[in-house]
């Protein structure tokens, strides 16, 4: 493990979440969030290729407590936007979901939390806007083609040789974010969107004691499968 210095205050719930809290008091009234969830696109079972990102995507597209483009707004509200306030994500080990609020309100850091406990265990995944929402990962594939992309490809699959990395890059390939089902994507969520693989992160110009009751306010209540799918370290 890296080490950490005193100035981070470090801690776990009972449900195996951890998380980690540094004040920092430059930039005046802002605050960094990540919520970061041990599972990427190498965990993505043969029916569930593309999915782990399409995930991240659907994090924007409703949530129990947010409606779909409420939570953008919100952050628009408060100054931040798309990109560098409210951004995601995901690679073959993790997926990140970050945010960047103001803390003046303190308001403002609540319904961060509440963000962030939505993204943890709250996706509505309606069918409709996961099937609408293929075709922007389509194009996000579609744009991405180019000489690097080339030779990833032919990379890939040396590099990674007899490992499931070769065939998990995480974007996908049109065939399977086209073909995947609706209950692939909701067992994935199911399998790994679990406290015991998650961490919250906050470095900030705020009060630790704070932001540490929020922790516990929004993910103490967060529960483990009954059977947990073992989260396999793929070498």
């Amino acid at each position: 493990p890296l080490p950490t210095t005193p100035a981070v205050r470090t801690g776990a719930l009972a449900n195996g979440l951890q998380y980690f809290i540094r004040e920092n008091q430059e930039p005046a009234n802002r605050a960094e969030l990540r919520l970061v969830v041990r599972a990427g696109s190498v965990l993505e079972d043969d029916d569930q290729i593309g999915i782990a990102h399409l995930l991240e995507h659907m994090a924007f597209n409703g949530t129990e407590n947010f409606e779909k483009q409420e939570l953008v707004g919100f952050m628009e509200s408060i100054g931040m936007q798309l990109g560098p306030g409210i951004n995601a994500s995901t690679s073959f080990d993790e997926t990140v979901y970050m945010l960047r609020v103001p803390t003046d309100v303190p308001d403002n850091m609540a319904t961060a939390f509440q963000i962030l406990e939505d993204w943890a265990h709250g996706l509505t995944l309606d069918p409709a806007e996961v099937d609408q929402e293929r075709s922007v990962v389509i194009e996000e594939w579609r744009g991405g083609q180019g000489a690097s992309s080339r030779v990833r490809d032919r990379q890939i699959p040396v590099i990674f040789r007899d490992s499931k990395y070769a065939s998990r890059i995480p974007i996908g390939t049109p065939e399977s974010i086209e073909g995947f089902e609706q209950s692939a994507l909701e067992r994935f969520y199911r399998d790994w969107y679990r406290p015991d693989l998650m961490a919250v992160i906050a470095v900030g110009n705020f009060d630790a004691d704070e932001i540490e009751n929020l922790v516990r306010a929004h993910f103490e209540p967060l529960e483990n499968p009954d059977d947990p799918r073992e989260r396999i370290e793929f070498t």
